[in-house]
């Protein structure tokens, strides 16, 4: 589904992804994990063609790294970017109507509408706030819109940075537990995530990130069984 191949980003004079290759399946619910400042946001950012980089991106078959950010969500790759992202002066069903823009054609007009009707039924919190705007809402329940205005546009391949920051513990376990939900239906999900624990108990597969560099690939099991990852990420 998602290949990179010697993957570099620079700012400035300052190169912050170091050349480095990895894949995603199709099905696949993978997580880059590491510490602030390794690179993953970057990493991610690159992928979905928000910053330049160098190197190869590879998705769902092909070359996508010469493709404009805006050319990818209707190819089925989707971002949900740290922060969130919410246009905080519009309300929670315009927020889900603009996940669905490229899709405003008269042939889909019932489809998106039973689209924001499954968005209401995995997040209940933002039916009952559908007329809310959303810089009104919790920073859980803004996590919960960024995900669902990315679902909207039906992604075959999700990207998510962060979802977990900054949000209280049960807010991380409602979310975490739509975020199953939404790999269970089959979608792709790439996840960066500093709870390196959680990540790793959700995820297949992981990679570790240090200082632009992967330094670690193996199975989620593995990785948490792993004394170096145990000692660096999981307070071991």
């Amino acid at each position: 589904m998602l290949n990179a191949v010697n993957l570099q980003v620079r700012y400035g004079s300052i190169t912050v992804v170091k050349g480095i290759s990895f894949s995603v399946a199709a099905g696949e619910m993978v997580c880059l994990i590491g510490a602030n400042g390794a690179g993953k946001t970057s990493t991610l950012k690159a992928l979905a063609r928000m910053i330049p980089a160098a190197g190869e991106i590879h998705y769902a078959g092909r070359r996508i790294d010469g493709l404009p950010a805006h050319g990818l969500i209707s190819q089925g790759l989707a971002l949900v970017p740290e922060g969130r992202g919410v246009f905080s002066r519009l309300t929670v069903a315009e927020n889900l109507a603009m996940g669905a823009y490229h899709r405003n054609k008269h042939d889909e007009r019932a489809a998106v509408n039973d689209d924001e009707a499954r968005m209401y039924a995995l997040f209940p919190r933002l039916a009952e706030r559908r007329r809310q705007l959303a810089g009104t809402l919790s920073g859980g329940e803004q996590q919960m819109l960024a995900i669902g205005r990315a679902l909207m546009g039906k992604p075959q391949l999700l990207l998510l940075d962060e979802p977990s920051m900054g949000l209280a513990p049960l807010m991380v376990q409602t979310v975490f537990d739509a975020i199953r939900s939404v790999a269970q239906s089959g979608v792709t999900i790439l996840l960066v995530e500093q709870n390196a624990r959680l990540a790793l108990t959700v995820c297949s597969r992981g990679y570790v990130m240090e200082s632009g560099m992967i330094t670690l690939a193996d199975s989620a099991a593995n990785l948490l069984a792993d004394p170096r990852v145990r000692a660096a990420y999981l307070g071991e």
